[in-house]
């Protein structure tokens, strides 16, 4: 436990180490810092698997965040402590987007012949999915990731598609007990087969899954980070968005930032997440698209590991998703496997 406490003495170039005192604040005080409770977000708060729980970062039970359960007190305040100093690294809404810089990465959309086009048309929706379309639309705008555009040379549709959730034991018409998948919601999604079709493609190579795993497995402490709507923090090339001019029933948008659905979008996003982390992976991290697991040979090496890599996401202005950060726990899934001291372990999913 002295380690723990000597992690709080550490000196930082941003003079990170000071203790926090949020919880002493005024309330004239909280809307001039990062955690202010006026600008906490709204939040549902779901049930969570057993051996995590919620901490939170604000004040009166605001800004949450998802821990491993077993903490003791000391090591939780050290954790809130230090996680506190880093407001930009961790996103709760689009807004807290604010996009990586072009001069780092950007998105380019190069074309097998350039002189090519395709203009679809809208396809029809029922009521129920247009309703779906018009508040992402809306929420796209307000976050200033799509823009209104009137006349591109290339058009591709919207479709909807269902979330799916867990498995489920349903009977059929035949009173047999089938497993299914159940639907949690919809999203809206933009077909780009023909753009894709007629993009050149982009090579660059993903990690090796099986050797990335060796690397992560045998530790005893874990920080499991997701980007928060990781594709959408990368920018277009400004010659190249309204390439990803789509059409709905609320008129024809293009892409700001990089969508899902393109071809190359994976091998972008990889090649900014390697240039952004380079001298961190293989030594306190690993990388996959925007998933990143940070490790610890103890709980004071992980906590000084994640400090690390959250002071980079802040210097590039990478956002993390709060909803899907773990941190300090003992184990956790990466890729369909469960990672842990033990080893590697294959999920029942991936079984089956």
């Amino acid at each position: 436990m002295e380690r723990l406490v000597a992690f709080m003495s550490l000196e930082d170039k941003e003079d990170r180490s000071k203790p926090c005192q949020i919880d002493r604040m005024t309330s004239g005080e909280s809307r001039q810092q990062p955690w202010s409770e006026s600008s906490a977000p709204k939040l549902e708060l779901k049930t969570l698997p057993a051996g995590l729980r919620y901490a939170f970062l604000g004040p009166n039970s605001t800004y949450p965040v998802i821990v491993n359960a077993e903490l003791n007190n000391v090591e939780l305040a050290l954790l809130l402590c230090e996680l506190r100093k880093y407001r930009k690294a961790i996103g709760y809404s689009l807004d807290d987007i604010p996009g990586i810089s072009p001069d780092l990465c950007m998105h380019r959309i190069h074309l097998e012949d350039e002189s090519m086009t395709s203009v679809e048309h809208q396809r029809r929706l029922n009521p129920n999915l247009k309703d779906v379309v018009k508040k992402e639309i809306m929420k796209l705008l307000d976050a200033g990731v799509i823009y209104a555009i009137s006349d591109s040379k290339w058009v591709s549709p919207v479709h909807v598609v269902p979330k799916k959730g867990g498995i489920t034991v349903v009977k059929n018409d035949r009173n047999e007990l089938i497993p299914t998948r159940t639907v949690t919601g919809h999203r809206m999604c933009i077909d780009y087969r023909k753009l894709n079709a007629a993009t050149r493609k982009d090579h660059f190579p993903l990690p090796f899954i099986d050797q990335m795993l060796e690397r992560l497995a045998n530790h005893p402490y874990y920080c499991f980070l997701d980007g928060y709507s990781g594709f959408f923090q990368i920018p277009i090339h400004p010659d190249d968005q309204e390439k990803t001019t789509f059409t709905c029933p609320y008129g024809t948008y293009a892409y700001r930032r990089m969508p899902f659905g393109l071809c190359n979008a994976p091998a972008t996003f990889q090649r900014c997440m390697m240039s952004i982390f380079t001298d961190l992976i293989e030594d306190i991290m690993e990388v996959f698209m925007d998933d990143f697991s940070v490790y610890g040979s103890s709980f004071a090496v992980c906590l000084s590991n994640l400090c690390r890599v959250l002071q980079r996401c802040e210097e590039r202005h990478l956002v993390l998703n709060w909803e899907k950060c773990h941190f300090m726990v003992r184990d956790g899934i990466v890729l369909g496997h469960r990672i842990s001291e033990k080893g590697i372990e294959v999920t029942e999913r991936r079984s089956r």
